[in-house]
This record gives C-alpha cells, structure tokens and sequence, in this order.
C-alpha cells in the first residue's frame, strides 16, 4: 500500500542519513586522532623524511576509509549470503514471495498485515539506487570531513580543550545536516530539504532522507557533482594546512594564523 510504502521511505532515509552522520563523525574523529597521535609521538617527523605531508595525510585518510568500506563490505556478503540460505531453509515460503501471483494473492489474504505490507513496500523503493547513493555519499563525506579533521588534527598536540574548540565549527554543518534531514524525511520537497541536499557539507546526511522518496535526476547529479568538488578543494586547502601544522609544536593555534598558512604563497 502506499501508506507502507511511505513509511519504508521514512524508515530507511532515516536510518541511511543517521548511519552516515554517525560514521562521518566516528571515522573522522579517528583521523583527527591518529594525526595527533603521531604528532604528540613524533612520528610524523620520521616519515615526513620519506614521504610527503600530502601523501601522510590522505595515506591516513584513505587507510581508515578502508576500514569503513571493509564493514560495509562484510555486510553486503553477509546479507548475500543469507539470500542464498533462506530460499533452501525456507522453500516454500520463498517460492510465494517470488512468484508475483502468488505474492499479490498472499497480500489480499493478509489484507493489514504488517508482513503483507512490508513485502510491497520493498517491491516499489528503488534498492539499487539507494544502495548507490548510500556508498557514493558516505564515501564522499568522509573523505570530505576526514580531511578537515585532519588538519585539525595537525595543529594541536595534547590539548583537548583546544581541540575541542577547532572541531566545534566542523561539527556545526554535520548537526544542521541531521537537523534539516529530520525535516526532508517528512517534506522531501520543501526548500530546505533541496537545499540541504545539494549544500555539499550537508548533502551526503539530507540527500540519503530524500532518496528513498525519489529525487529529480538533475537534483543528484548537482548534488554529486558540488560534493566532488568541494572534497578536491578541501583536500587542497586542509593539505596547506597540514604540511605546516604536523611539525609545528608547542604553540597554540588560532583561527586567525591558520589563515595565514593559508594565503602564504609557496
């Protein structure tokens, strides 16, 4: 029915659009820690004579990416195989729900059922492209916060207070990102839902609340198009950073001076 049908839309937008808001944060949070790590160790400064700043950085990037991408991977495997199980374990049961006579008779006898009307609402959501959206806009918000997280990263040692407070404006576009995906999740075409979906520091949260819904094709395009971008321009703005802060210690770093490494030529 249309009503389940709206309420898996509901359901795997939210959870999609959560999972990539939590992962964001858990992963570039783990960046943001690992540069320090290696910064308070001074480890960096031993494979900085081997290697670029630009290369440690997306080397930490990429490698804790990887680890994200492993998980989903296992998961998908793992879901895979359940759907080569289930139709020998349950034979019967799985012949009704493929064949789609059976299925339509098994949905009027049911009339409300609660399992009736998952069954359809599945059949009618776009899996594929969900599944698509899901990976492409949990890889690019990584890559796009795990570089910001850093350059955080690189500018502070031990001191979390002062970390805390660098990493209180990055966090700011992931939380309104929440906050307005809540919102697309019930009014998928309101402003504010366009908008977040196509801003490329909320999009990869917002779009994943509108996808299930269906979204016009130039909309994802654009959306897909600005966060590839914004990632290239990022990387190479937190890599100026980068390159000065990993071997900087014992001073604390303000917003102001990291303008200056910032516009610094050479």
């Amino acid at each position: 029915s249309k009503a389940s049908s709206q309420g898996l839309s509901y359901g795997i937008g939210y959870a999609c659009g959560f999972l990539i808001y939590l992962l964001t944060f858990i992963y570039g949070a783990a960046v943001m820690r690992g540069v320090m790590e290696e910064k308070t160790n001074r480890i960096a400064e031993v494979i900085v004579s081997s290697a670029k700043p630009f290369q440690l950085m997306l080397g930490k990037i990429i490698g804790i990416g990887a680890v994200g991408l492993t998980q989903f991977a296992i998961w998908i495997v793992v879901m895979g195989v359940l759907q080569l199980i289930i139709p020998l374990l349950f034979p019967d049961v799985f012949h009704q729900l493929s064949d789609p006579a059976i299925a339509g008779a098994a949905v009027q006898r049911a009339g409300s059922g609660k399992v009736a009307e998952i069954i359809e609402g599945i059949r009618s959501l776009p899996i594929g492209l969900i599944l698509f959206s899901f990976i492409f806009y949990f890889l690019g918000g990584y890559l796009l916060y795990a570089a910001l997280f850093a350059a955080i990263g690189s500018v502070v040692s031990e001191d979390q207070q002062e970390a805390q407070q660098l990493v209180f404006p990055v966090m700011m576009p992931l939380i309104l990102g929440f906050v307005i995906m809540t919102k697309a999740i019930n009014d998928p075409d309101s402003s504010i839902a366009v908008f977040g979906s196509l801003f490329p520091l909320t999009s990869p949260i917002v779009m994943m609340g509108r996808v299930t819904y269906g979204v016009p094709w130039w909309q994802l395009v654009l959306s897909m198009f600005l966060l590839v971008l914004t990632f290239l321009f990022f990387t190479w703005v937190t890599a100026k950073i980068y390159r000065t802060g990993i071997l900087l210690y014992g001073k604390k770093i303000t917003w102001k001076e990291i303008w200056k490494w910032l516009v610094r030529k050479g």
